[in-house]
């Protein structure tokens, strides 16, 4: 195993320190994982990706390499990614100095791919290996830049759950040009173009699966069934999808400021036939307008839309205020790089000293 490279300085505008992405003959793909305590999957993971990595070789001479991007890992997934062997594909290990996040990971394991094309899946095993040759057969053989991958189906989904993703998407593709597809997820193969065209927007509050709709380019979906995870539970519950999907509106769409917007304009129009009919009934017919009720109902209405409103702007105002400061996205604490050809070097000494 290579000694570790400490890289305590290492981010996203340094862009002079990373690797240099190594020319080869023929196609290339970097496939990017990244990990936060997959510590009992991760070999077996492995094992599929090299199998998949000497298929692609022998079928397509296409050259192979994988990136573990641990984000900040409490379990033994660091040391398990570095003892793991090189054998059919070249292997690299990128330490974040903490826990920064799936956005942060996906886009360090971007800035190390050395190769061209680049893949991008999960760690817990949910995302099939076997289907890594199809979308490189979409890529390859029909020329599509983007290739990303959706569910099939929801059916064991509870309702509640279907119901929060169907309004997600229908919130962040409201009055927006570029149309994120539904139930797409981060498992999706970027060809040499569109992984540099991802690579060339600075923004640091990212939304993958935005971002990689928005850049364009040929596109296509690929329907799958997800895979049981191999190990563990997952570590995201309902605050943390809540977090996500607040962070993913914010960051891509302006649909919760045109919302605001809009609710401000129909309780303005509710007030103003409100207030007209108050008007006539009093001219009218003499009667009295209602007291204490109507207005403390209307007080808290209009107090608590205010609020939600001021908390929207509020979101926004965060990740304004993130971009001004302009801090790296993340932190490499640790980076490993192994070779097929290191890897394969000691049989080849071996066969060697047998002939002699």
């Amino acid at each position: 195993m290579a000694t570790p490279k400490i890289e305590p300085a290492l981010a996203h505008s340094a862009r002079n320190s990373m690797p240099p992405r190594r020319p080869l003959p023929g196609a290339e793909l970097s496939i990017v994982v990244p990990l936060h305590n997959e510590a009992g999957a991760l070999a077996s993971l492995h094992a599929k990706l090299v199998e998949v990595a000497g298929n692609l070789r022998a079928a397509r001479s296409l050259a192979c390499e994988v990136v573990y991007v641990d984000d900040g890992s409490r379990d033994g997934t660091l040391a398990i990614a570095q003892g793991l062997p090189a054998s059919a594909l070249d292997v690299q290990v990128v330490a974040l100095s903490r826990n920064f996040g799936k956005e942060a990971a996906l886009l360090a394991g971007l800035d190390h791919a050395r190769l061209d094309a680049v893949l991008f899946m999960d760690g817990d095993g949910q995302h099939p290996p076997t289907l890594i040759e199809t979308l490189v057969g979409h890529w390859l053989d029909g020329g599509h830049d983007v290739v990303f991958t959706a569910k099939a189906h929801r059916a064991n989904e509870s309702l509640a759950r279907r119901a929060a993703v169907k309004a997600f998407y229908a919130l962040v593709n409201l009055g927006t040009r570029t149309k994120i597809p539904e139930d797409a997820g981060d498992f999706r193969l970027l060809s040499p173009r569109a992984a540099n065209a991802l690579r060339q927007l600075p923004e640091r509050n990212r939304f993958f699966k935005g971002l990689s709709t928005w850049i364009g380019f040929r596109q296509l979906r690929v329907d799958y069934e997800p895979d049981q995870r191999m190990d563990g539970r997952t570590t995201f519950n309902v605050k943390s999808l809540v977090g996500l999907s607040i962070d993913g509106l914010t960051a891509f769409s302006v649909a919760p400021l045109r919302v605001a917007t809009l609710l401000g304009l129909v309780l303005a129009v509710i007030a103003f036939i409100y207030g007209g009919q108050i008007v006539y009934e009093t001219m009218v017919y003499g009667q009295r307008v209602p007291g204490y009720p109507s207005l403390f109902v209307g007080m808290m209405v209009l107090g608590g839309v205010q609020l939600i409103m001021l908390g929207v702007v509020g979101e926004y105002i965060a990740k304004i205020l993130a971009e001004i400061k302009a801090r790296p996205v993340y932190f490499v604490a640790e980076h490993d790089v192994r070779l097929r050809e290191e890897a394969a070097q000691p049989d080849d000494d071996a066969t060697r000293a047998a002939a002699e």
